[in-house]
């Protein structure tokens, strides 16, 4: 059996350009980040035009504010298995800038001899999409520049051999062609860290929307990019075992994780309880699903929650939207 597992959860809740220029006065020549994935995504319009046409004739809209909509936690697999996951979420996002949270996958890892307590930003002025380049937000650069040298580490390598963030783009520039981003990769760290690092991070995102006079889920929002349980034995994990019943343990437990941890009003202590059933080093012998996105997760809605909070003094009230495997679901028939 192989099986990928995927979730996807909601939460409720710049429009600057930098130019640079020659001493002539000319444009700089812009920098692109390379394309890393092209099988089972869309990088052509054609291509996009085309999933779209199916998901639209093959999905019904969830019905969502999208007013209210500050952030979301999204995949990132293959859009053949997480299509019309994908496609639940990605009309309702309105706002022009998005701050993307990455998964540091195995490969980035293994090539960056194992990057750990920071965060990974790169030093692109822009990002391919279907529909042409997506610009980075100036936000990068102000947090780049305000956040302590030893929470952040600056590789266009790392970028460009990690694809959690790029997938969302497609489907981001689908919806609003002048979207600009803000990427930042999560690495593994301890619980105490993560609190430190976050807390810095928010302080700066919280001025910077504060000098702009930015909305929250109006001008700005935020996505955090996860795939849930990979099970089976590419991934070199099945716990439960390989039949029937090993899927139905391993779903369960997804959507368990899900109900608990994303529904109804969202606080650092879910956020603590998401990473003790995310880390197994926290508990000895405890079976931890294997999703790409264990640190992602709990430190996008740490940060977020810490925004929100400093911003806008509202609560933030989540909702767990939507869930598929690949084994029940198949692939997506284009």
């Amino acid at each position: 059996m192989h099986l990928r597992i995927r979730s996807f959860y909601k939460m409720k809740a710049l429009k600057n350009l930098i130019l640079t220029f020659l001493i002539s006065g000319s444009a700089m020549a812009q920098t692109v980040r390379p394309i890393r994935d092209n099988v089972g995504f869309c990088w052509k319009a054609s291509e996009m035009n085309k999933l779209m046409k199916y998901l639209s004739e093959h999905n019904k809209k969830t019905d969502i504010d999208s007013h209210k909509l500050i952030a979301a936690i999204s995949p990132h697999d293959d859009y053949l298995y997480a299509g019309n996951i994908y496609y639940t979420l990605y009309p309702h996002i309105k706002t022009k800038e998005v701050i993307i949270f990455g998964v540091t996958h195995g490969t980035v890892r293994k090539a960056m001899n194992d990057p750990k307590n920071v965060l990974i930003f790169d030093d692109y002025d822009q990002w391919q999409g279907p529909y042409g380049n997506v610009m980075v937000s100036p936000l990068r650069n102000y947090i780049k520049s305000k956040l302590d040298t030893d929470y952040q580490l600056v590789s266009d390598k790392a970028q460009d051999i990690e694809h959690s963030i790029e997938a969302m783009v497609p489907f981001l520039q689908y919806y609003n062609r002048d979207v600009k981003i803000t990427p930042i990769m999560v690495t593994a760290m301890p619980y105490d860290r993560m609190e430190k690092i976050s807390k810095q991070l928010s302080d700066i995102i919280s001025d910077y929307i504060k000098e702009n006079h930015l909305q929250l889920g109006k001008d700005i929002s935020f996505l955090i990019s996860t795939d849930a349980d990979h099970y089976g034995e590419d991934f070199d994990n099945a716990p439960y075992g390989m039949d029937e019943a090993a899927h139905t343990k391993a779903t369960d437990r997804d959507k368990e994780i899900g109900n608990k941890n994303f529904n109804g009003e969202l606080n650092q202590s879910k956020v603590k309880e998401l990473a003790d059933d995310f880390w197994p080093e926290l508990e000895v012998n405890k079976v931890c699903p294997l999703w790409c996105g264990r640190y992602t997760v709990p430190f996008g809605l740490m940060t977020t929650i810490n925004i929100v909070n400093e911003v806008s003094g509202k609560k933030i009230i989540g909702k767990f939207l939507g869930y598929s495997d690949s084994w029940t679901q198949g692939v997506i028939p284009i």
